[in-house]
C-alpha cells in the first residue's frame, strides 16, 4: 500500500483516505486548487484540528480552493513538494533545508515570531535520576522523527556540543515518530528521557495530557530557527504574495484571527528568507545528518 493521505475539504472537516498516486495531475504555475500539508509531528487528529481551519482561511483570502492533506511521514511532504503534488507545506527548519535541496527552489514564506528563537525541551521521568545532560549516559532515550528539527536534529547537535554521542553514550535510543509520542514514552517508562518541541510540550502540560508529577524538563536548548510555511518555487509570484499577505494581515487582537493563530500557538507571523536557515543546514552537517 502506498503512502496514505487524509484530505480535508473546505466546507467541512471530513476525511477520506486516498493514495498518493490518485491525486489529480500536476498543476501549472497557477493552480486551480492549492494543496497544503504539514510535517506529521503530532498525531493525525491533532494535525487535522490545527490545519483544516487554515485551509478554510486561505481559501477565502487567495480566492481559490485550498485543501489540507495529512501525510504519514516527513519524507512524504518533501517528495510531495518536489513532485508538484503539494504546493505549500508547514516544515521544520531541517525539513525545509531538505526540501530546498530536493526541489532547488522551495521558498520560505513566513514563520511564527517564536520560530526565530525556538527551543527543544529535554525531559525525563522524575525517578530516572537525570538532572543534567551528563546523567543521560547509560540511559534509554527517545528522539521524535528522524527528520524533525526540534525532535532530533537540534537535540542531537546540542548533545554532541556537550560531549554526548547518542550512538556511544546512550544504553539505547529510538525514534517515537512525533513529539507527543516522545512525551508519552517517557511518562510510561518506555524510555528514561527524550527531547521534543517546546510548543508541543507546553500544550501537553496545559491540556493535561502529561502528568508533571511524573515527567520533568531538565534542560532547554539554546535558541535556533525552526518552523516555516513554504511554497514550491514555481508557483505564480502573485499567488505567493497573496499567501504571504494572508498570514501577515492576521491580527491577534481580532477574535477570529486570534482563534486561528492560537492553533499554531503564535501572536505574529514574520516574513523570512532562505538564507536564515543556513544555521539549520550547518547544524545538520555538524550532526552528520546532511551532506
Amino acid at each position: 500500500m502506498g503512502r496514505r493521505w487524509i484530505v480535508v475539504g473546505l466546507s467541512s472537516v471530513v476525511a477520506v483516505m486516498v493514495g498518493l498516486g490518485s491525486l489529480s495531475p500536476v498543476w501549472s504555475e497557477s493552480p486551480k486548487e492549492l494543496r497544503v500539508s504539514a510535517i506529521p509531528d503530532e498525531n493525525p487528529t491533532e494535525l487535522m484540528r490545527i490545519y483544516a481551519p487554515f485551509a478554510e482561511y486561505l481559501s477565502r483570502e487567495i480566492g481559490i480552493p485550498v485543501r489540507y492533506y495529512n501525510v504519514v511521514d516527513y519524507a512524504a511532504t518533501v517528495e510531495g513538494l518536489a513532485a508538484k503534488k503539494l504546493d505549500m507545506v508547514w516544515y521544520g527548519g531541517f525539513t525545509f533545508v531538505q526540501a530546498r535541496k530536493r526541489t532547488g527552489n522551495a521558498i520560505p514564506v513566513v514563520s511564527r515570531e517564536e520560530d526565530l528563537r525556538f527551543h527543544s525541551k529535554f525531559i525525563a521521568r522524575w525517578d530516572a535520576g537525570i538532572k543534567t545532560l551528563a546523567d543521560l549516559k547509560g540511559k534509554s532515550f527517545s528522539f521524535g522523527s528522524v527528520s524533525s528539527t526540534s525532535g532530533h536534529l537540534m537535540p542531537r547537535y546540542f548533545l554532541l556540543q556537550n560531549g554526548i554521542n547518542p550512538e556511544r553514550d546512550f544504553a539505547t535510543f529510538s525514534f517515537s515518530g512525533a513529539h507527543d509520542a516522545t512525551a508519552l514514552w517517557v511518562e510510561s517508562g518506555k524510555v528514561d528521557a527524550g527531547a521534543l518541541n517546546e510548543a508541543v510540550w507546553d500544550k501537553l502540560i496545559e491540556r493535561k495530557k502529561i502528568d508533571p508529577n511524573k515527567v520533568k524538563v531538565f534542560w532547554t536548548t539554546p535558541p535556533y530557527i525552526d518552523y516555516v510555511w513554504t511554497v514550491r518555487g514555481d508557483l505564480d509570484s502573485a499567488l505567493i504574495e497573496k499567501i504571504t499577505t494572508a498570514f501577515m494581515k492576521l491580527d491577534y487582537s481580532n477574535p477570529a484571527d486570534k482563534a486561528l493563530m492560537d492553533l499554531q500557538r503564535t501572536k505574529k507571523y514574520i516574513r523570512v528568507k532562505a538564507e536564515q536557515f543556513k544555521a539549520a543546514e550547518d547544524a545538520a552537517i555538524a550532526a552528520g545528518l546532511f551532506q
